[in-house]
């Protein structure tokens, strides 16, 4: 192959790659009303008090997000959050996870024992 149709190919490749569509990013005040449930055990802003429950706040919000997704089909257990995670759609996890996200953490102010 010549270096013209390398440098044709490797254009066409870059425009297509570029108008792909980038992957919806939650909502994080959609998410603020959603995540009125997930207080009781991960606190308001995500920073339980509680060292039973995971500190969500600050965490990477695509992390978040997965963590849904597999709380919902099995692959994380927990009957808690699989009951909780089962009637959550793509954009209610997105939203969910953008809030915690958006979130100061406090995982440097734990106190190790």
């Amino acid at each position: 192959m010549n270096l013209k149709k390398i440098g044709w190919l490797s254009c066409l490749a870059l425009s297509l790659s570029a108008s792909a569509p980038l992957s919806h990013a939650g909502d994080a005040a959609a998410g603020k009303e959603k995540a009125v449930s997930c207080a009781a055990c991960h606190g308001e802003n995500g920073n339980s008090p509680n060292t039973q429950f995971p500190k969500l706040g600050g965490q990477h919000e695509d992390y978040l997000a997965n963590a849904l997704l597999q709380y919902q089909n099995g692959q994380r257990k927990n009957a808690i959050m699989a009951g909780l995670a089962a009637a959550l759609s793509d954009e209610d996890r997105k939203d969910l996870a953008a809030y915690f996200a958006s979130q100061e953490s406090e995982l440097d102010t734990l106190e190790l024992e």
